[in-house]
């Protein structure tokens, strides 16, 4: 890692709930010989639909789909290959039909990216927002992001 953010308030890793981890490929390389910034949206995805995919969480209802409808990224340092990285997801909203994720992206004990993703609950039929239901709020209750207010 070399350039970094000047941005103070750093997240840390054991705040997020649900962590996995993954590699730096080669092919994420960009003509800087650092991982391009449009990779990261791929490695969040990777952190949100491992989570909501798992069928153990029941966090995808039937008939029932999530779509991204904003992805804010803070890039804080430069991320080189090769490489593991640490994945962390957190929630940090929901709304009526929206889960609002905070994310990170840990390279050797430092954070190199964060970001805030907001979901919307889809029916599959009709592509409209659909409202979260009781059930699926209270699968989400293990996946709060530590330290954040539950409102």
């Amino acid at each position: 890692m070399t350039a970094r953010s000047k941005d103070t308030a750093q997240p840390v890793l054991d705040d997020f709930p649900y962590r996995l981890s993954d590699n730096v490929r080669f092919a994420d390389l960009d003509p800087n010989n650092h991982v391009n910034n449009a990779v990261y949206a791929s490695y969040f995805e990777t952190g949100r639909v491992t989570l909501v995919k798992d069928p153990s969480h029941a966090l995808i209802p039937d008939g029932l789909s999530w779509v991204l409808v904003r992805l804010d990224i803070h890039f804080r340092a430069e991320l080189h290959w090769p490489g593991k990285i640490e994945l962390g997801v957190g929630v940090v909203k929901l709304g009526r039909t929206s889960v609002h994720f905070d994310q990170v992206v840990f390279s050797e004990g430092a954070c190199v990216a964060s970001a805030r993703a907001v979901t919307v609950l889809v029916d599959l039929q009709t592509r409209k927002p659909t409202p979260l239901t009781q059930p699926l709020i209270a699968n989400f209750a293990r996946w709060w992001l530590r330290g954040v207010d539950r409102v």
